[in-house]
């Protein structure tokens, strides 16, 4: 796989390994007549999902984990940590889902992997969820983990060093948190941010707009599902906070953008790396031939090589 991602190469379907393009096979057929969460609902959705049930089998749980509670506006709000001994620093971490589904306990193993190569303390938030909890719900509770984290991380961890990443509506949140830190709290202090397919653009990019309706994890149609539970119907979509895209992204700190070419997410990540840069921060755009969304879950050397990058950009951040 060529390292420059703007190599047409890495675009075309001869760039896509024979076992990706097997992994891919298997989730659309793993998928293929299971009925659609949009005609059961979010809420069923989970439960099914909590109940085993889901087309992917539930992630074990480590016994390294520890739950801290912590007080914010909103009320309470659990932070999953996984640290190793003598944390090097602390990666906030928010998980994906759409703002819909998905929790702090559902990526240990990411956690775990984290925790062990790069020496930082992994910190995920349980953030509230839509439709029951929509836009600003989740970047409240973001925002309210990361000032405890500013505020706690020397006393928890023995560190001040700090990054933040996540992966989808994770990566979003991450990125809206980091402009909250910065606009309301004259905060600039993170060091790194690892946005592994993000969504960027509530408006939906052209890639999203035309993904279309094969089941690989996701349609264009749960892209206007997950915006519809999320963004209040009279919300302005061009607003930074809700589509941090048209932000002012001066003084960001460095990035690292993953994504696969089969994602309909791509065109997010690739405007937003451009983006990015444009306003004098430092980043990197990692692409991956066939990777769908959500590929680095999936076993196989697509997922290792992405997984190996994130490693390595959380290591280096910290040189």
């Amino acid at each position: 796989m060529s390292d420059n991602p703007f190599d047409p190469a890495l675009y075309r379907d001869e760039a896509v390994s024979a076992e990706t393009k097997a992994i891919n096979d298997g989730i659309v057929q793993l998928t293929e007549g299971i009925e659609d969460n949009w005609d059961i609902g979010p809420a069923e959705a989970r439960a099914r999902r909590e109940r085993g049930e889901g087309p992917f089998p539930l992630p074990p749980l480590s016994p390294r984990a520890k739950t801290r509670t912590i007080d914010t506006p909103a009320g309470k709000l659990d932070l999953r940590i996984i640290a190793p001994d003598n944390p090097k620093g602390a990666y906030l971490h928010i998980h994906g889902g759409g703002w819909t589904f998905g929790g702090a306990a559902q990526q240990d193993a990411l956690l775990e992997r984290i925790a062990d190569n790069t020496g930082l303390a992994a910190v995920s938030v349980e953030y509230r969820l839509a439709p029951e909890n929509p836009y600003p719900a989740a970047p409240d509770d973001c925002e309210a983990a990361a000032l405890w984290l500013i505020q706690n991380a020397k006393a928890e961890f023995g560190t001040e060093f700090l990054t933040i990443g996540g992966e989808s509506a994770g990566a979003h949140l991450a990125a809206v948190t980091l402009l909250r830190l910065r606009d309301k709290h004259g905060f600039t202090g993170f060091k790194g941010a690892n946005l592994v397919f993000g969504c960027f653009d509530m408006r939906m990019s052209p890639s999203a707009r035309s993904f279309g309706g094969r089941k690989l994890i996701l349609r264009t149609k749960d892209v206007e599902e997950f915006r519809r539970c999320f963004v209040p119907a009279d919300a302005d979509l061009e607003d930074p906070d809700i589509s941090p895209i048209f932000a002012d992204l001066k003084d960001m700190p460095p990035a690292l953008f993953s994504v696969g070419t089969q994602d309909a997410l791509l065109d997010d990540s690739l405007f937003m790396h451009a983006r990015w840069v444009a306003a004098g921060n430092k980043a990197e755009l990692a692409v991956y031939p066939g990777g769908a969304h959500g590929f680095i879950a999936f076993p196989g050397q697509l997922a290792e090589s992405g997984l190996a990058r994130i490693d390595r950009f959380l290591n280096e951040v910290q040189a």
